[in-house]
């Protein structure tokens, strides 16, 4: 009986000690500098190949497909 009890406790005891070692996951912050990968336009991708226009143009007609209410006229 006393085995049957203590196997439990030892398995709670390990998962509670296992979040003890856990570190800290927060990059240290460097004020005015943006560390992360650099950010490109929407529209420079090869559909569009950086003509921000055809990309207005295409936003706005997918936007226009999805309005319900100029479906239902």
């Amino acid at each position: 009986m006393i085995r049957l009890c203590a196997v439990p406790i030892c398995v709670v005891a390990a998962v509670a000690l296992s979040a003890c070692g856990e570190r800290p996951q927060v990059l240290t912050y460097k004020q005015g500098t943006y560390q992360g990968k650099p950010d490109t336009p929407p529209y420079s991708n090869p559909p569009f190949n950086g003509n921000k226009a055809d990309w207005d143009r295409a936003i706005a007609t997918r936007n226009q497909s999805q309005n319900e209410y100029k479906r239902t006229r």
